[in-house]
């Protein structure tokens, strides 16, 4: 089996006080196949995941991560799931934050 190298994005994020009500855009959209993403909440407050900017997708309790590997137990080389490509992540508080910031870091491999 041929080695995969991993290749690490551009880490996305936003402060606590640019989250709102609404859903803003998280960083900008994905460019590679994300095989990977951890969301990490480092702030007070509850926060929502949207990938449409209208529909809430993932709930992210204040202090928390969360951690989706797309590509966990795969048995078939050629067969996986990715957030595939332009994906654009959107957040916004189900509880206002009052302190730290919000992450995402995402994994993809090259050549994707």
């Amino acid at each position: 089996m041929a080695a995969q190298v991993v290749r690490l994005d551009a880490l996305r994020s936003v402060a606590y006080g640019s989250i709102t009500g609404s859903y803003v855009a998280l960083g900008t959209a994905f460019t590679h196949l994300m095989r990977i993403v951890k969301f990490t909440n480092n702030t007070d407050g509850d926060m929502l995941i949207s990938f449409n900017g209208s529909t809430d997708n993932i709930f992210i309790p204040a202090g928390s991560f969360t951690l989706y590997d797309m590509t966990t137990n795969k048995e078939d080389g050629n067969n996986y799931f990715v957030f595939q490509l332009y994906t654009q992540p959107y957040i916004k508080y189900s509880t206002a934050p009052t302190v730290g910031a919000f992450y995402l870091e995402c994994v993809y491999g090259n050549g994707e």
